[in-house]
C-alpha cells in the first residue's frame, strides 16, 4: 500500500513537471514577442520590472522622479512622463565600455530631460559598481535578474531599449551603440 502511494505521488509529480514544461513551450519566449513587436513599430508596453539599485547616481536625472530610488529599488512604470534610456550591460562587456562615455555624455546632455538606466546583467555587484565608478556613470545603474533578460528578449550584451513618455518601447540597439544611433532612437521615444 505504501509502495503504491509513494508510485502515486511520483508519478503526480512528474506529471506537473510535464505539464509546466508543455506550458512554457506553448507560452513562448515573452522577450522574442516583445522584440518582434519592437521590430514590426508596434510599440509594446515595456515589462514593468521592479530593478535593485547598486548605483543611485541621480545627477542627471529630473528632480520629480528623484525619491523613485529610494529604497533601493525601482520600477520602471515609476518613470512615466519621461524618455527612458534603458542600457544592459556588464562589467566584463568589451563593447559595453566602449560605449559607456557615449552614454555618460548623452545623459549629461540632455539633464532632466531623458532618464537612463543601466542595467546590469550576470555581473558581480562590486566588479559593477568598479565599472561605473571607473565610467563616471551619472545617472541610476541596477541589477537585472534572469527573468529580466527573458522578459527583454535579451540575447547579448550590449543591448539597448527606447521607452517614450507612456511606457512604450519605440526602438532596441542591439550590440555597441554610436552617438548617432543614440540620438536619433531618443529623438524617437521623446516625439512619441
Amino acid at each position: 500500500m505504501l509502495l503504491a502511494l509513494m508510485r502515486g505521488v511520483a508519478l503526480l509529480g512528474v506529471s506537473a513537471l510535464f505539464a509546466v514544461l508543455v506550458y512554457r513551450i506553448a507560452r513562448g519566449n515573452p522577450g522574442a514577442g516583445l522584440i518582434r513587436a519592437v521590430k514590426a513599430q508596434r510599440a509594446p508596453t515595456a515589462p514593468d520590472v521592479r530593478l535593485v539599485v547598486i548605483w543611485p547616481h541621480l545627477e542627471t536625472w529630473p528632480s520629480r522622479l528623484r525619491p523613485s530610488v529610494r529604497g533601493g529599488m525601482l520600477s520602471l512604470s515609476g518613470l512615466r512622463g519621461y524618455p527612458v534610456v534603458l542600457n544592459f550591460w556588464a562589467s566584463w562587456c568589451t563593447p559595453c565600455e566602449r560605449e559607456a562615455p557615449v552614454l555618460r555624455s548623452a545623459a549629461e546632455s540632455l539633464r532632466g530631460r531623458v532618464v537612463f538606466v543601466a542595467v546590469d546583467v550576470n555581473d558581480f555587484a562590486s566588479d559593477a559598481r568598479r565599472f561605473l565608478g571607473a565610467h563616471r556613470v551619472p545617472y541610476v545603474a541596477a541589477r537585472s535578474g534572469s527573468s529580466i533578460a527573458e522578459r527583454f528578449g535579451l540575447v547579448g550584451l550590449p543591448e539597448t531599449f527606447y521607452v517614450d513618455r507612456r511606457g512604450r518601447i519605440r526602438g532596441v540597439t542591439r550590440g555597441e551603440l554610436s552617438a548617432a544611433v543614440l540620438r536619433q532612437q531618443i529623438r524617437l521615444a521623446s516625439h512619441s
